[in-house]
């Protein structure tokens, strides 16, 4: 008898965690994804701002699952679903194939998402995401390279705004990413250049609601936003977004007025939205996404009518019993459970039995913004400061896939704690 064949879409923290749950199962899995490593994506903003590189907050996929025998790992883009012949398209395979089909008995879709620009996609140009390791490196070269061009920038307008730096959005990406520029420009790079002093430069943090870290108590919001202040950082609440351009940020204040701000370097850290896949379950499945693009599952992440269909992640939206929406935060914590859920299911379904609905237990939210500074909200215990500061580090590193990344990390962090240098500042772009 043929063994159950699972397809597992992404190399995620769901998609991962749901492969290795399968490991000891008696399935053949197969996992799909368009790039070969998996990527560690809380730690994305240190490698856009030099303190790490690339290869330590990232293993490749076959690495990782070398030692699981009953799985194989596929290079390629996945661009469709046929839910009714249980198939998933695959596109640009290495060996330039296309439209391959690759059939499923159970499928598990953890598509992810990306940083949404509210309907203004031009605005990525100027404006790149940290959702990715492209986009890391891309703001990394383009932060390096405003301070490159104000060295040698002779007109005054001109050198502020080389020296301006906006961040918009101010959940915890956005206020760590906020942190790391005001520290390298003020701790790593005033030393380094001869005619512009570094220590002038300007960050903006622009947030359209009224305070940072939205997702954490109002205590350790207050304390994050003056923990910026003591960066240098200045944090505009209540500032909307109504244009970005190649040399300056438009924002809309509370008092409906707009002003212009001249700005070089814009980073987005505001808003998400699903990934396409979850566009196309849906329309496979015969129901409407969200407003966020996510896809509606079931208590048990199943898709509505296809019970071997299993999505996970930001990409999808929980419901209950009743039909309400099951509020989820958009964190990895979240799909990593989720992955697990749905190994555990898979299990459970081939044995017989039956698995009770998804319930997310959340051990807590935590956001750094400096050297020694960071908040921690850890069921109900609200932490700031150099204690918060630690508790982020060893639960990054506990996460974090690897012993070498996990020891090529703790040096790296050793070094640019005793030293203040950041040793990945490299223009590849």
């Amino acid at each position: 008898m043929a063994a159950h064949r699972v397809v597992v879409v992404g190399g995620g923290f769901g998609g991962l965690q749901a492969v290795k749950a399968l490991g000891r199962a008696p399935v053949d899995v197969t996992l799909v994804d368009r790039q070969n490593f998996h990527l560690f994506q809380p730690l994305a903003y240190q490698v856009a701002t030099g303190s790490l590189s690339t290869a330590e907050i990232a293993a490749p996929l076959r690495a990782v699952l070398k030692h699981q025998a009953n799985t194989r790992v596929l290079l390629g883009e996945v661009t469709g679903f046929d839910l009714e012949r249980q198939e998933v398209v695959l596109d640009h395979l290495p060996d330039g194939g296309r439209d391959r089909r690759l059939p499923y008995d159970t499928l598990v879709v953890a598509g992810g998402a990306s940083y949404s620009y509210f309907g203004h996609d031009e605005w990525a140009e100027h404006a790149p995401e940290l959702k990715s390791l492209g986009g890391a490196l891309d703001i990394r070269s383009r932060i390096l390279r405003a301070f490159e061009a104000a060295e040698v920038e002779e007109d005054p307008d001109r050198l502020a705004a080389w020296l301006t730096f906006a961040v918009v959005g101010a959940g915890p990406t956005g206020v760590e990413m906020a942190g790391q520029i005001a520290e390298l420009a003020r701790d790593t790079l005033h030393s380094d250049f001869r005619s512009v002093d570094t220590r002038t430069s300007r960050v903006l943090l622009i947030e359209a609601d009224s305070r940072v870290l939205l997702s954490f108590p109002p205590s350790l919001s207050r304390r994050a936003e003056r923990s910026l202040s003591r960066l240098g950082v200045t944090v505009l609440l209540d500032h909307k977004v109504v244009d970005v351009t190649g040399t300056a940020v438009a924002m809309q204040n509370p008092h409906g007025e707009v002003e212009q701000v001249p700005a070089r370097t814009v980073i987005w850290a505001a808003g998400v939205t699903a990934s396409r896949l979850a566009a196309a379950l849906a329309q496979q499945a015969g129901v409407e996404v969200d407003r966020g693009g996510r896809v509606p599952v079931g208590p048990n992440l199943t898709l509505p009518g296809h019970p071997d269909v299993i999505a996970i992640g930001d990409m999808v939206r929980v419901t209950a019993a009743d039909g309400s929406a099951v509020p989820l935060p958009g964190v990895a914590p979240v799909a990593m459970q989720q992955g697990r859920y749905a190994a555990r299911l898979i299990r459970e379904r081939i044995e017989g039995g039956q698995t009770a609905p998804f319930r997310y237990r959340d051990k807590g939210n935590l956001a750094t913004i400096g050297r020694s500074a960071a908040v921690a909200d850890i069921k109900g215990l609200h932490i700031g400061g150099f204690a918060a500061w630690l508790i982020w580090l060893v639960v990054h590193l506990f996460y974090l896939i690897g012993f070498q990344n996990r020891l090529l990390v703790v040096l790296r962090w050793t070094i640019s704690f005793v030293t203040r240098g950041r040793g990945a500042r490299l223009i590849v772009r």
